[in-house]
């Protein structure tokens, strides 16, 4: 292996795993050493693909003095253990959305990188869009005036059979919840990173079509600290899918981002903007995982372990849409507790 490189590991050979191969791979400053998965045959075929070791224990992998950083791409109730285990074996860490399911392990999580001096960087591809980071700086420039609403609505298709492809998924044990959860952690933490924290909620989530234990469907209104109001829906039972979409509106202006477009730009004393996005991604398919975003967490990671500084996206800035979505199944909670 090369010595100017970060030599990484992959921990968990599921869906997700070939977007963080692919991100490593496309990094100069990393290289990818070693997969791991406890079916053999997932990690074989890894490895195989793409000229690297395999293991099926995550000690093993993690006792590799080539491997400087891990992805831990298992399923999200375990993400804590597996961070843990890297940090304490002095690894740096690149973790899927969400970090995990409850905040008392993200806290482990944050306290175990700390306490070993390791790096804790999330997932969040949507945040390294060029358009995402445009129309963030533009609400927190104030150009949209006083902000009045900030929405979002990520309408996504899971099919029945994507719930039974993994005993894992749609479980509260090791899924954390449904279509809030799992996808719609996403559009939470843009939402958050765009408008700011938020202080208030009133949320409703219900099983409407899908045979789980979860919710599929979720309503919330939101109150933000800067007194704005706000709409989150999320929900893996409509067809089509389509793009997450957030829409921003001040008293001086309108911005419309869906995917990775805008398609409305609206602001007073500026050329208007509008456009269609017609890319679903990964809206109706959960294998449709565009690299870019991986490919820049990867590379951010690297520089942040080559500098010694944090990752653009912290553990403790990840945790805020999971304290979020825990507030929000509480406020769900007391309006049906059944569910």
């Amino acid at each position: 292996m090369a010595t100017d490189k970060i030599g990484w590991g992959i921990i968990g050979c599921g869906v997700i795993s070939g977007t963080h191969v692919d991100a490593v791979e496309a990094n100069k400053q990393a290289e990818l050493v070693q997969v791991c998965d406890i079916v053999e045959e997932k990690a074989k075929k890894v490895a195989e693909e793409h000229n690297c070791s395999y293991v099926t224990s995550i000690k093993e992998l993690l006792s590799n003095d080539d491997i400087q950083a891990v992805s831990i791409c298992t399923p999200s109730g375990m993400h804590s253990e597996h961070a843990i285990a890297a940090a304490r074996a002095g690894k740096h860490i690149l973790c899927e959305k969400p970090l995990d399911i409850t905040l008392e392990k993200i806290d482990a999580m944050i306290e175990a990188a700390e306490v070993n001096d390791v790096k804790l960087a999330a997932v969040f591809q949507y945040r390294t869009y060029a358009t995402s980071q445009k129309v963030r700086q533009a609400v927190r420039n104030g150009k949209l005036g006083k902000l009045v609403l900030g929405d979002c609505y990520q309408k996504y298709f899971r099919s029945h059979e994507y719930y039974g492809s993994g005993e894992w998924r749609a479980t509260w044990e090791l899924d954390g919840g449904g279509a809030l959860m799992n996808q719609g952690v996403h559009g939470v933490d843009l939402l958050l990173w765009i408008m700011g924290n938020v202080a208030r909620v009133s949320a409703y989530c219900r099983r409407l079509v899908r045979n789980i234990e979860v919710e599929d469907t979720s309503v919330v209104n939101l109150e933000f600290t800067n007194g704005a109001l706000g709409t989150l829906v999320t929900t893996t039972s409509v067809t089509p899918g389509e793009n997450i979409r957030i829409e921003i509106h001040g008293d001086n202006g309108s911005i419309k981002l869906q995917g990775n477009d805008i398609i409305q730009w609206a602001i007073e004393g500026e050329e208007e903007i509008t456009g269609e996005s017609t890319d679903e991604g990964t809206a109706s398919d959960p294998t449709a995982v565009a690299a870019s975003g991986h490919t820049e967490h990867v590379r951010d990671l690297c520089e942040a372990i080559i500098n010694d500084r944090e990752p653009a996206i912290p553990g403790r800035e990840a945790r805020k849409s999971v304290e979020l979505i825990k507030a929000i199944y509480l406020s769900s909670r007391l309006t049906w507790p059944e569910w």
